[in-house]
């Protein structure tokens, strides 16, 4: 694992990952990591999709690993390469029980990879291909709050299970509404970064609740190993740091985040 600046915390009480790339991950061979999830109580990993190219490498590797669950869904950077070809491919991928979710989807303003009109007709096709499947969305938001919340207000309704704003960083509002229609926040690493007191600000507003814990490795690592590749198994740090913020006991974090992950991802 290469030399590490502190142990990582091992629980008795089981966590899940619910957002990462297992396919961008570099340091490591695949099964190294996995295999260091299980020794430190990471029950289940999701990995996530968000592009043509990766589609069935997500499905691939759900298939070949018991531990590891994805989804299938395009990312906003990737919204101009949405085909009919594209959407038949994720609508068969989404077949197989090991795809828990629709995603990444979303908006992103801050880079507008693709045009924005776009994006938003891809967001909205693909929360109607969830409402479909009965499968909760993974959506990604950035830089795009009111457009975000105008979409979640329109097109959410016939989600059953709703889903999770992932990595949030947005501001109060779409906070306030995500969760009032029902949706989770995900937070990762970034609410260890000394300069990220806007997300420990939702982090406090957000109840234990409606939240679940992600990495978004490779990206994102937190402290206190910022400026390596990030993995799935400092997932713990996270749990740490939400403890801290809310002032709660570390148990009632695993507890609580590992059952909504659950009623989200598995039931």
């Amino acid at each position: 694992m290469g030399k590490q600046k502190r142990e990582i915390p091992v629980f008795e009480l089981p966590l899940i990952e619910t957002h990462c790339h297992l396919d961008y991950l570099k340091e490591n061979e695949l099964d190294v990591t996995l295999e260091e999830c299980r020794r430190i109580n990471i029950e289940k990993i999701i990995t996530i999709s968000v592009a043509p190219e990766n589609l069935d490498t997500v499905k691939d590797i759900v298939t070949n690993h018991p531990q590891v669950f994805g989804t299938q869904g395009i990312h906003p950077h990737e919204a101009k390469l949405w085909t009919s070809e594209v959407k038949d491919q994720i609508l068969k991928n989404a077949e197989d029980e090991k795809i828990v979710a629709i995603g990444e989807i979303g908006l992103d303003f801050y880079y507008n990879n693709s045009p924005k009109e776009k994006q938003i007709e891809v967001f909205k096709e693909q929360l109607q291909m969830a409402a479909s499947l009965n499968k909760p969305v993974v959506i990604h938001s950035r830089e795009a709050d009111t457009e975000t919340i105008d979409m979640l207000e329109a097109h959410s309704g016939p989600l059953k299970k709703k889903g999770v704003i992932h990595s949030f960083t947005s501001g109060p509002e779409l906070a306030k509404k995500a969760l009032e229609l029902g949706f989770y926040l995900g937070f990762n690493g970034i609410i260890t970064f000394k300069s990220a007191e806007n997300v420990r600000q939702i982090v406090k507003l957000c109840p234990l609740e409606k939240m679940i814990l992600e990495t978004d490795s490779p990206f994102l690592t937190p402290v206190p190993f910022r400026g390596r590749e990030n993995a799935p198994f400092y997932l713990p740090f996270v749990a740490e740091k939400i403890a801290e913020i809310k002032n709660v006991p570390i148990e009632d974090v695993l507890k609580i985040t590992y059952q909504n992950s659950l009623d989200l991802f598995f039931s």
